[in-house]
């Protein structure tokens, strides 16, 4: 078997494959990347020693069967038998399900989190989104601090058993997203600096040093995050990226790294004959970063649209603190600017930031599934102190309003794990690190955060301490019971009215007209014939509709249709989906 790594600044490099020790030559061919071969076979074991340093897991590692400090091990891609005949699941018209694999289940792996698939074929999702994979340290954690970008964190199964998740997920014809992190790695398990110039101090993030996309050596660190990212969509038949905090991706070469990924994935797509897609989480609000690339852009295919959650969770529940002090001044005008233009702050001030943010969409060039919206997310929900949900903020009917409009809105809809059913249990932070010195760094990094914005360090959870992730484990006793199973039902008419209504699905996003009234606390909007109407009030609203004869598809609280003057009267918390005929 060929074992080859690039080490641009060693001087001898050898491989321990299965207790053998042997030295690998210089490629003549490629500069920096050295090769041989040994014998080897599907779990052999190995890694690699730079001038005679202490044997380190490949770079590229298809598994770490001990976590991030142990041995690589050899994957034969060619063992699994593949079940699912699958031709793909385009983005537009999908309903994304975010889901972290260690807590939706209590056992907290994929074989696990596949037998529950069928609970998502019956919400009516489309595809769901795996939270990151990669080894990192200990048992639990949210993935963010992954390494081996190439690897399946082995406490979740390892390799075969995402394998076995993706066919079954295919198999329901749902399509799979998997959350990648190319702006950093994790601190523990992270080794390679020792390899080459993986990372640069030209550039600086919240997590520390930049990675290297822009100095010396980048050409190798960008073909490396390319060569992961398509990995994953050909080796596990992942049907998209989620790509981590775009924004930290410093990257001043005329070709950005974002622009050269698109590239790469749309070149697979075409060879597999099937869609594939990213979804870039960026705040900066750039139209840019989902323009194609023919048309001057980086062409990442979607992007979260924070602002809509923002404006959102405002109107829902007053809250003004940090970023969400820019929505309060006036929410629901700030509700009706992102369902119309997309952004919010499409260039103007931002109190939150001191300066002017944004800049605007084109919407006669960018479709509207190209924004994915959203009243939840595991950052939205995990970032609050003591990760409460929404479902814990507001009552079921403003929860019932929330879910209205993200799955009517023009956007590509996304749901976090368990709020299809209010779920009651909390996703907080937690970890699992074995480092004594970074678990206390972290829990107490955690606590000043949170001490600085008035709460007591008593009532922050402490990340290292195993109820916090059991506490952040779905119940899934709760759907069979109220008020949750109300709750679920919504959801399912909700997203099946998606998939019946054509105008729901219409990416022109300019085609949406809203209507809304600030102190009586209610919002109308129209797609095509079918009109929305929201009531975040306490008393009944009345809502002019219009002169068109107008029926009710599906209403939280009873409401009869508008009379012949066009006035929809819709209860205290609740709302409403009409057709006009």
């Amino acid at each position: 078997m060929q074992f080859e790594v690039w080490a641009p600044q060693a001087g001898r490099v050898t491989l321990q494959c299965d207790g053998a020790t042997r030295a690998l030559e210089r490629d003549p061919e490629r500069p920096g990347w050295w090769s041989g071969e040994a014998r080897a076979r599907d779990g052999s074991r190995y890694g690699f020693a730079v001038d005679d340093g202490p044997v380190l897991p490949d770079p590229r590692s298809r598994r770490q069967p001990d976590g991030p400090d142990g041995l690589s091990a050899v994957v034969d891609h060619g063992r699994y038998a593949w079940r699912a005949d699958w031709a793909g699941r385009p983005l537009p018209g999908g309903v994304l399900y975010e889901l972290h694999v260690g807590t939706y289940t209590p056992e907290g792996t994929l074989d696990a989190a596949a037998a529950r698939l069928d609970h998502l074929v019956r919400l009516g999702v489309t595809h769901v989104e795996l939270m990151p994979l990669c080894p990192f340290p200990g048992r639990h954690g949210w993935g963010y601090e992954g390494v081996s970008p190439w690897a399946v964190h082995e406490p979740y199964g390892g390799p075969e058993a995402l394998k076995r998740f993706v066919d079954r997920a295919h198999d329901l014809g749902l399509g799979v997203v998997l959350d990648v992190v190319h702006n950093h790695l994790g601190p523990s398990g992270n080794y390679l600096p020792a390899f080459g110039p993986y990372f640069t101090d030209t550039h600086h993030t919240p997590w520390g040093v930049a990675v290297n996309l822009d100095a010396p050596g980048s050409d190798e660190v960008r073909a490396y995050l390319v060569d992961s990212a398509l990995a994953w969509l050909r080796d596990y038949r992942i049907d998209g990226l989620r790509l981590d905090a775009v924004h930290a991706l410093v990257d001043t070469r005329a070709c950005h790294f974002l622009e050269q990924l698109s590239a790469a994935v749309d070149a697979l797509a075409a060879d597999l004959d099937r869609p594939l897609f990213l979804i870039a989480e960026s705040d900066l609000n750039d139209p840019r970063f989902i323009t194609p690339r023919a048309e001057g852009g980086l062409g990442v295919h979607a992007q979260w649209n924070d602002d809509f959650h923002h404006a959102l969770h405002a109107a829902l529940t007053g809250e003004s603190q940090g970023y969400y002090a820019d929505f309060a001044r006036d929410p629901l005008a700030a509700l009706a600017k992102t369902l119309t233009r997309g952004y919010f702050h499409d260039g103007t001030y931002s109190g939150f930031r001191g300066r002017s943010h944004g800049r605007p969409l084109d919407r006669g060039r960018v479709a509207a599934h190209r924004l994915t919206g959203y009243s939840q997310t595991h950052d939205q929900v995990g970032n609050r102190a003591q990760g409460d949900r929404l479902a814990s903020l507001v009552s079921p009917g403003l929860a019932a309003c929330a879910a209205t409009l993200t799955l009517t809105a023009p956007f590509t809809p996304m749901l976090f794990m368990g709020e299809e059913w209010a779920a009651g249990t909390p996703w907080q932070f937690f970890t699992d690190h074995t480092d004594p010195e970074l678990a206390e760094a972290v829990r107490r990094g955690r606590r000043r955060e949170f001490a600085a914005h008035g709460w007591r360090e008593e009532d922050v959870p402490d990340p290292q301490d195993p109820a916090t992730r059991e506490r952040s484990c779905l119940d899934w006793s709760e759907p069979e019971r109220e008020p949750h199973a109300r709750v679920l039902d919504w959801y399912r008419r909700l997203i099946a009215l998606r998939a019946e209504q054509p105008d729901l699905t219409d990416p022109d996003l300019a085609d949406t007209r809203v209507a809304y009234d600030g102190t009586a606390r209610w919002l109308a909007f129209r797609r095509g014939d079918i009109r929305v109407a929201v009531n975040l009030g306490t008393e009944p609203a009345v809502i002019p509709l219009g002169n068109r004869p107008a029926r009710v598809l599906a209403a939280w609280e009873p409401v009869e249709g508008p009379g012949s003057n066009g006035i929809l009267r819709v209860p205290g918390e609740s709302s409403v989906v009409l057709v006009q005929e």
